[in-house]
């Protein structure tokens, strides 16, 4: 085995060791859903030309990928994504493909309402309402810390859900802070 050999060993056992550890670490990410807004990247291994990187995804739903033409990526997680790339290489182009999916910019959060800098802000992992009101500005002087709307983006546009400030917000959440009325 030759030392180049080695090396692509080691890089290929890196990533599949970060993919796990990625998706391990949070059970709420490993079932996260893609969607418009997200900025995904596919890697190969070891075929260059096979690989995207910083792909928006659209409302539309699909990607162009080479060799398997459109794809829907929307409403799928990044592992299922993974293996429907992985399973349309495999045999019609390569023999074992080795893909990894990762995320690489989640979709926006809303924050509106009594903040200073009402938004759009892109989301962090482990982002709660007071880390969104934060990113915002801060809470104005009649915000009323404890009077939080939130719309989460899987749900109906009219249907809010009350929260507190340590209530986690997911990616596409609009969260709006109430004005106190004293």
């Amino acid at each position: 085995m030759g030392f180049d050999m080695i090396i692509r060993l080691f890089i290929l056992a890196a990533l599949l060791v970060l993919a796990r550890s990625t998706f391990a670490a949070d059970d709420a990410l490993s079932s996260y859903r893609l969607g418009a807004g997200d900025i995904i990247s596919i890697t190969v291994y070891d075929e260059k030309d096979l690989s995207l990187e910083k792909i928006k995804l659209s409302d539309t739903g699909f990607i162009p990928y080479p060799f398997l033409g459109e794809i829907k990526v929307l409403g799928l997680t990044a592992l299922a994504l993974q293996q429907k790339v992985s399973d349309g290489l495999k045999g019609t182009y390569l023999v074992n493909p080795k893909v990894m999916v990762s995320i690489d910019q989640y979709r926006d959060v809303f924050v509106n309402g009594e903040v200073y800098r009402p938004g759009s802000y892109p989301y962090q992992p482990g982002l709660t309402v007071r880390k969104a009101v934060s990113i915002a500005g801060g809470f104005k002087d009649r915000a009323n810390r404890d009077s939080v709307s939130i719309i989460h983006e899987k749900q109906d546009k009219n249907a809010t859900s009350k929260g507190t400030p340590d209530t986690m917000v997911e990616p596409g959440d609009t969260v709006t802070i109430e004005e106190s009325f004293f």
